[in-house]
């Protein structure tokens, strides 16, 4: 067996670790934002904006924690890795607040419609700036400046799919919760594209020479 798969059937049990930071933060997000269900008067339906937002951000955001605990364990970057490491406690934090919205409001984490439905452009396919798994895949296999390059190629768009999704959040939704979440997320993935971006042009050049 390769070190390569060895590598990636030991991701399964890295994910694992995070497992009690998962639940504690759901837990969390479940005494906090039972405030939710009051600011709002009614909770959300299972069609609203406010429910499709939190399924589908929760889909993105895994992908993120995914990619991001992958080039961590890979780069040989410490810039890179205190971002990846960020990247992973924030966007798991925010995974929390929006499982814990869909529970206080009676809703399953997955919903009948497709995604993006709630932006009004409904998809069967990935979500936009969403990886392939063969993309995931490739990222697994590789180590060191490789690794790097390719992460910040697929996690810079990847963040820029979500500015639109929560811009829409903001400027629709009558959730104070939804709303500030949806600001938190634009401003933290702007700066960290900006910054991304700044990395990658510096690699590409470094590698160049």
């Amino acid at each position: 067996m390769t070190e390569n798969a060895l590598e990636i059937e030991d991701q399964p049990a890295r994910q694992r670790s995070w497992l009690p930071l998962i639940l504690g933060l759901a837990a969390l997000a479940l005494a906090i934002m039972g405030v939710v269900a009051v600011e709002s008067g009614r909770p959300p339906g299972d069609a609203s904006l406010e429910a499709g937002f939190a399924r589908d951000m929760m889909v993105h955001h895994d992908q993120a924690v995914t990619m991001a605990m992958l080039i961590r364990d890979r780069t040989d970057d410490p810039v890179l890795r205190s971002v990846a490491t960020d990247m992973v406690l924030t966007q798991q934090n925010q995974i929390g607040q929006m499982f814990g919205w869909l529970n206080v409001w009676g809703l399953p984490a997955t919903g009948a419609q497709p995604a993006m439905t709630w932006m009004g452009h409904p998809t069967t396919g990935l979500m936009p700036g969403m990886a392939t798994s063969q993309q995931i895949a490739d990222l697994a296999a590789l180590s060191g400046a490789e690794a790097d390059i390719a992460f910040l190629n697929l996690m810079i768009p990847h963040h820029q799919s979500a500015i639109p999704m929560a811009q829409y959040a903001l400027d629709h939704s009558d959730v104070p919760a939804v709303r500030d979440l949806a600001r938190q997320i634009l401003a933290a993935q702007e700066i960290e594209i900006a910054n991304m971006q700044a990395m990658l042009d510096a690699k590409e050049a470094g590698a160049g020479e």
